[in-house]
């Protein structure tokens, strides 16, 4: 049988059998259809002039190996051992074979992609942004809004751990706090993935930020004044309004990278790690279980800030009044 009229004809006569199957009976898109014509031409190359039964693992984990050194990706390699696993299943119902040879071959592992972090200089922009909107720089929301941006960034908090704040610890009527601001002692206590409770720091940036916050916040105390930060309506503020608060404040502030939370506790571990190089720091202050999920952001490059950090983050440095 010829190959299906929208693929290349490889010279292989099951290659090609299997191809028209794709065609007519799982009626496989043309654009599918080029991606396996591709993979299953270099499984021909591979073959030699062999028949396709006898490729075996290691001449698989070979074409791995030289892929790899070519500089085909991890998800490239993976896309072809699929089609490449798919064929020989296929195969095996049709004549006999001694095991599918890429059965137990995996594609080597993708790089871990390095967590998007602010420049120093856009997060000191985003941390002087203006108001959201144009409104009232000084306005309760504004106010908020800013405490909020310092607090990300300062403290390294998820949003989870942000939003779950109160403004003090609290335990009645069958509630008790997750989260608190702890004012005098400069740090706030959490409750992290895993029910894990930690203490943060809250540098001095942050702590006007707050006090300037918690001065103007009586006019959103409604029904529940348990909450650290509230909405218009005196409700503790949602996830999902705080990521739009955040990129909003972004959009004001003239950055064009899509800001989000996760990005300034990057951010925050990126700056003050490469500040400190301390990595078992970074990873108590992040609540992170394992030094493993700390270890990507030793990838980053520490040296085009050192001259920029002379203290461990920016934020949390005093005013020379105050030292």
């Amino acid at each position: 049988m010829n190959a299906p009229a929208a693929t290349a004809a490889p010279l292989d006569a099951h290659i090609a059998d299997y191809l028209a199957s794709l065609e007519h009976e799982r009626r496989l898109s043309a654009h599918t259809l080029r991606g396996y014509t591709h993979e299953l031409d270099e499984l021909h190359k591979l073959a030699n002039g062999r028949p396709l039964a006898a490729i075996t693992p290691a001449d698989v984990r070979g074409a791995v190996a030289r892929a790899h050194a070519g500089g085909l990706s991890a998800r490239s390699i993976a896309h072809r051992l699929s089609a490449w696993r798919a064929f020989y299943r296929w195969l095996a119902g049709r004549i006999e074979l001694e095991a599918n040879p890429v059965a137990a071959v995996r594609a080597p592992k993708s790089a871990k992609t390095l967590p998007k972090a602010l420049s120093v200089d856009d997060a000191a922009q985003l941390m002087n942004a203006p108001a959201i909107g144009g409104a009232d720089a000084n306005g309760p929301e504004a106010l908020r809004d800013r405490a909020m941006l310092e607090l990300f960034y300062s403290s390294g908090l998820r949003l989870a751990e942000l939003v779950g704040l109160d403004v003090r610890y609290v335990k009645r009527d069958g509630y008790e706090s997750a989260g608190w601001l702890k004012r005098d002692a400069a740090e706030v206590e959490v409750l992290g993935k895993g029910k894990r409770h930690r203490l943060v720091p809250v540098g001095a940036k942050a702590l006007d930020a707050l006090d300037a916050w918690l001065a103007a916040r009586g006019a959103f105390v409604k029904h529940d004044d348990a909450p650290l930060f509230l909405s218009v309506r005196g409700n503790r503020m949602a996830p999902g309004v705080v990521r739009e608060r955040v990129k909003r404040a972004a959009i004001a502030a003239g950055i064009p990278a899509n800001v989000h939370p996760h990005v300034l506790r990057h951010s925050f571990a990126t700056h003050l790690l490469q500040s400190s190089g301390d990595l078992r720091a970074v990873q108590e202050l992040l609540g992170h279980a394992s030094i493993a999920a700390t270890q990507v952001y030793t990838s980053l490059d520490f040296q085009h800030l050192a001259k920029v950090y002379d203290t461990a983050h920016p934020r949390a440095k005093k005013r020379v009044d105050e030292s």
